[in-house]
């Protein structure tokens, strides 16, 4: 029998975390210091056409580029947008919805261990299912 395979240590990626990296905003040293604990950074494929647009309302849209470059991001199906509609808690946002779905299902597959984020509502959301939240600060 083989070794069993090594642990990949996973972290979600929302758009309130990756867009503080393309703005430059205060805490952002933080959030890369924590994302260098995990091999594998994933997002929705949402993840890009929301960092795009906030990219183009600042011209940085070359940052953007550089950033989601170093991302995973898993394609949007009927099942995602489905499994968005229905999620708890209802106080999550329509497209937090979908991230948040995502996240479950990777977290449910052993893909994640955490979800970063700083909107209160998707943060609220990953721990009721489950999902260890960061904001580093």
């Amino acid at each position: 029998m083989g070794a069993e395979p090594a642990a990949v240590a996973g972290v979600y990626l929302d758009t309130s975390a990756l867009g503080r990296i393309l703005l430059g905003e205060p805490g952002h040293p933080a959030i890369l210091d924590a994302l260098e604990a995990f091999e594998v950074h994933v997002a929705s494929r949402l993840l890009g056409v929301e960092l795009r647009r906030l990219a183009l309302r600042h011209d940085r849209l070359a940052d953007a580029e550089r950033l989601l470059n170093t991302i995973a991001l898993v394609p949007l199906d009927e099942s995602t947008l489905a499994g968005a509609e229905r999620t708890t808690p209802a106080s999550v946002a329509t497209l937090d919805a979908i991230h948040l779905v995502t996240a479950v299902r990777l977290s449910e597959t052993g893909l994640i261990e955490a979800l970063m984020t700083y909107d209160g509502q998707l943060a609220t959301g990953a721990r009721e299912h489950g999902i260890t939240v960061l904001a580093p600060a």
